[in-house]
């Protein structure tokens, strides 16, 4: 509805009127923006690990549709009197957060009473709170160090040279630590970051910031070697690997270089160890490369079938723990291609399965092991002879046969989790830890070189580990960026993530 706010009526009755069809629209907006949401919800609920394309698209499509709906709303109620949004629009604003500086701005009266001239006396004050954005601003840090001669001795004193991020380099550590964030969490290739600089009066040639990045990875790489070590030391991970382009040197073209991450998270059955992640990257997708990564790690293996995983398994300390997201999809994908009731039924099963992990998650190992053989075990008996049954009945070379021996070719490995309360029923841990690489991906459009690659591996540790412990990646880096070439490379474990956290103010874990 639109308002002439020049005729608007001056009755009662008719003003009221005005209101009531008004709040009928509102209603009617906010009931297509619950019913996008909700869709919105079910269509995450559906997301196990990486998203299919047309999952992805559509929960792109109804972000962008309630992105719109909350632009036009806010559009209309700058439009409309003050009045008139207090009675259709009353919003539920969360607090401001306690832990923002905040700026007093005092709106004094006049000294006097405006109608009669007599003097005022304080009753209170209102007090209403805005949320306001200051740019980011580069200063510069003048370190001084006088020089004192002695009266008696001409000796010359003078205190010693502090300690830097990078000897005789021009950079704080804040900067350096934020333009690692930006190009490894934010996603913003360098050229970007040089632009933007440049609009705020400071001009940063890219190859600058590039050899920063480069002094700030070989800085850090006592503490990467740390995590890598204090990662496979544990008695379960998960692990998965992406494709990354890596431009090919003199040839002007670009190969798919790869970049594995091995993820510790004991949060779900309430483990004491800190949830940790390290990357590495290789050039190729050799079954050689992960033996390489996991050749001191003892334990069960959350993977996903990936062949190159089999000669880890074979040699006997590693156990292999199977993906059911992996095999949900297979379905899904057949189901949301042809409509198929077999596939549907498929994924009612698997279903069923993850409705008993909601029961157990955050319960403790032996919680949940005795759950799972109540309540997991007889379905997982039931879809098996359901699978076994059903597989005799399909043409060998459908789909939905290529799902079901998927399936049971890694039964065992996909029971595995039932009699051990610390196991996952999927490998989620490890997708999303390599998620946010695929936006980065596609804004680098390519690392520079293998070297670049592990670089990006290295940095990539120790921003997904503090996002995992809750801390915000960039303060983190600051502080240890400003510290590390002093501090005691026995002591390296005193700046991992967990352990740095106790004095850190921990931030949304969903942020």
């Amino acid at each position: 509805m639109k308002l002439d706010l020049s005729a608007l009526p001056d009755n009662v009755d008719a003003f009221q009127s005005l209101v009531r069809d008004l709040a009928v629209e509102l209603n009617a907006e906010r009931l297509r923006t619950e019913q996008l949401q909700a869709r919105l919800v079910k269509l995450q609920r559906m997301q196990f690990g990486r998203s299919s394309e047309k999952i992805a698209t559509e929960i792109a499509q109804i972000e962008l549709a309630l992105d719109d709906l909350h632009e036009a709303g806010g559009a209309r109620a700058q439009a409309r009197p003050a009045a008139v949004n207090a009675v259709v629009d009353k919003p539920i604003r969360r607090p401001l957060p306690d832990h923002l500086p905040r700026e007093e701005v005092v709106h004094a009266c006049a000294d006097a009473c405006p109608k009669c001239g007599g003097a005022l006396r304080r009753l209170g004050e209102d007090v209403t709170e805005l949320l306001e954005y200051i740019p980011a601003s580069f200063k510069v840090i003048r370190h001084v160090r006088p020089k004192f001669s002695c009266r008696s001795c001409e000796s010359i004193t003078q205190a010693p040279v502090p300690s830097f991020p990078i000897e005789r380099g021009r950079p704080g550590a804040g900067l350096l630590a934020h333009v690692l964030i930006a190009k490894y969490a934010d996603h913003l290739p360098l050229y970007r970051q040089t632009e933007i600089y440049t609009r705020e009066g400071v001009d940063l040639e890219r190859s600058t910031l590039a050899d920063w990045i480069g002094r700030s990875a070989a800085l850090l790489q006592p503490l990467t070697e740390a995590l890598r070590k204090d990662v496979m030391a544990s008695d379960v991970l998960h692990g998965d690997d992406t494709p990354v382009p890596v431009l090919a040197p003199g040839l002007g073209k670009t190969k798919t270089g790869r970049l594995w991450a091995y993820v510790r998270d004991e949060r779900p059955h309430a483990g004491e160890r800190a949830p940790a992640a390290a990357f590495f990257y290789s050039p190729d997708r050799k079954g050689v490369r992960p033996s390489e990564h996991l050749n001191s790690f003892k334990g069960t293996l959350h993977a996903d079938g990936y062949a190159g995983f089999n000669a880890i398994f074979e040699r006997g300390n590693v156990i292999e723990a199977a993906c059911w997201a992996h095999v949900r999809r297979k379905f899904f994908d057949v189901h949301a291609a042809n409509g198929s009731p077999i596939a549907q039924e498929a994924l009612q099963h698997i279903a069923a399965l993850y409705h008993v992990e909601t029961a157990a998650r955050g319960r403790p190992p032996d919680e949940r092991r005795r759950l799972r053989e109540q309540q997991s075990k007889p379905l997982l008996d039931e879809f098996h002879a359901w699978l076994t049954a059903t597989k005799p009945k399909l043409s060998p070379n459908s789909e939905l046969a290529a799902a079901i021996r998927y399936a049971l070719g890694r039964w065992t490995a996909l029971a595995r989790y039932i009699a051990d309360g610390r196991l996952e029923i999927d490998n989620n841990a490890a997708e999303r830890a390599i998620r946010p690489l695929a936006l980065g991906r596609k804004n680098y459009l390519f690392a520079g070189s293998d070297a670049g690659g592990e670089r990006a591996a290295a940095i990539y540790s120790l921003i997904a580990t503090a996002k995992l412990n809750g801390l915000d990646p960039e303060a983190y880096l600051r502080d240890v960026l400003g510290r590390i070439a002093d501090h005691p490379i026995n002591k390296i474990r005193d700046l991992l993530p967990w352990n740095w956290a106790s004095k850190a103010r921990p931030i949304d874990q969903a942020a």
